[in-house]
């Protein structure tokens, strides 16, 4: 295959892609949305529209700069087609983007390529069967499981798990950029130790502390671009 014909044969996958993910954010985008007026039909438990409405825009509206921020960040890590899939399935900063960052890294795709679009797919989709592999057996075990899961000795571990885990993906990456990762690392622990109400809201911090790691990254490229031209 010439270039001329990858380059055909990428932009109608590309094509296709959007295609069935439109279609399916819409057909999950219905069913998440109309199960719940479904079922209140079925045992006559209606909610009251204009107090859902009113919950729903309280709610909509906190969430929706953090669906965006997300959105434009993890979008171009992930793909056209990783990107569905990460959005559909769901649980993106717990499992999605962990596993298709480490699959980028084994693999020695670069973001942007055709060869990390098929990667972030493969494994977004290989982490969604696993995930629902894990919860099937966890609804079958849960019972057997209930006293040890339950113990207050592994409540500390569980509510560290996800702080473990992008800790030490952290490190791979803070240990290659240190003189981007030390301001924006040093400024939002300083801020989460002065102001702990801000840990419950995380997904919002990506913003700030993202456009400080942006700002000083360009600085560092201008820096250098200076250097390298004397007039």
């Amino acid at each position: 295959m010439n270039e001329s014909e990858k380059n055909l044969y990428l932009e109608k996958y590309n094509d296709r892609t959007h295609v069935w993910g439109r279609i399916v954010c819409i057909v999950v985008l219905i069913l998440l949305i109309g199960a719940p007026f479904l079922m209140g039909a079925c045992l006559g438990a209606m909610p009251d529209l204009g107090a859902f409405g009113r919950g729903f825009l309280s709610v909509g509206l906190v969430w929706m700069v953090s669906s965006v921020a997300e959105y434009l960040i993890y979008t171009p890590m992930l793909g056209a087609g990783g990107g569905y899939l990460a959005f559909i399935t769901g649980n993106l900063i717990n499992m999605k983007i962990p596993c298709a960052v480490n699959a980028r890294d084994i693999a020695g795709t670069k973001t942007g390529t055709a060869e990390n679009e098929v990667i972030s797919t493969l494994s977004i989709a290989a982490s969604s069967l696993v995930t629902i592999l894990v919860l099937a057996a966890g609804v079958v075990l849960l019972v057997p499981l209930q006293p040890i899961l339950q113990d207050p000795a592994l409540q500390p571990a569980f509510d560290n798990v996800v702080p473990a885990l992008f800790g030490a993906m952290a490190y791979k990456y803070f240990r290659h950029n240190m003189k981007i990762a030390l301001v924006p690392l040093v400024f939002m622990s300083l801020l989460f130790i002065l102001v702990p109400a801000l840990t419950s809201s995380t997904s919002f911090m990506i913003i700030p502390s993202g456009a400080i790691a942006i700002g000083i990254s360009f600085w560092f490229f201008r820096r250098k671009a200076n250097a390298a031209d004397p007039h």
